[in-house]
């Protein structure tokens, strides 16, 4: 399955996708869906504050959430959203920062 690039920035092909593992398999619990809610949108404004992307989204399933974000530079991107990702409980967990020639994998 292909995770279609925000159109934004459809041309620098930059992003950071963190995965969380979750209590349990599926869905995880809801509280803890809300948690990564609540994240996701702190991200969201620091990364708009910073003019460093976007958050684009999350998605839960098969026990794992995860947190979708683009813009011109990974790196940068990474800076703006990783206080608040770390914050995050769930482990294990890590971030591939996908640039337009590689990517590179960070553990939480």
């Amino acid at each position: 399955m292909e995770t279609p690039v925000a159109p934004a920035f459809a041309d620098e092909e930059h992003a950071v996708i963190a995965h969380f593992r979750l209590a349990r398999d599926g869905f995880g619990e809801a509280d803890q869906r809300e948690l990564v809610r609540e994240a996701r949108q702190a991200m969201a404004a620091a990364v708009e504050d910073a003019d460093a992307g976007e958050v684009d989204g999350n998605e839960f399933g098969g026990g794992e959430a995860v947190v979708y974000a683009y813009g011109p530079d990974a790196g940068a991107l990474f800076k703006v959203m990783e206080p608040t990702l770390r914050s995050l409980p769930f482990r294990p967990a890590h971030v591939l920062l996908k640039h337009g020639d590689g990517e590179t994998r960070v553990n939480l």
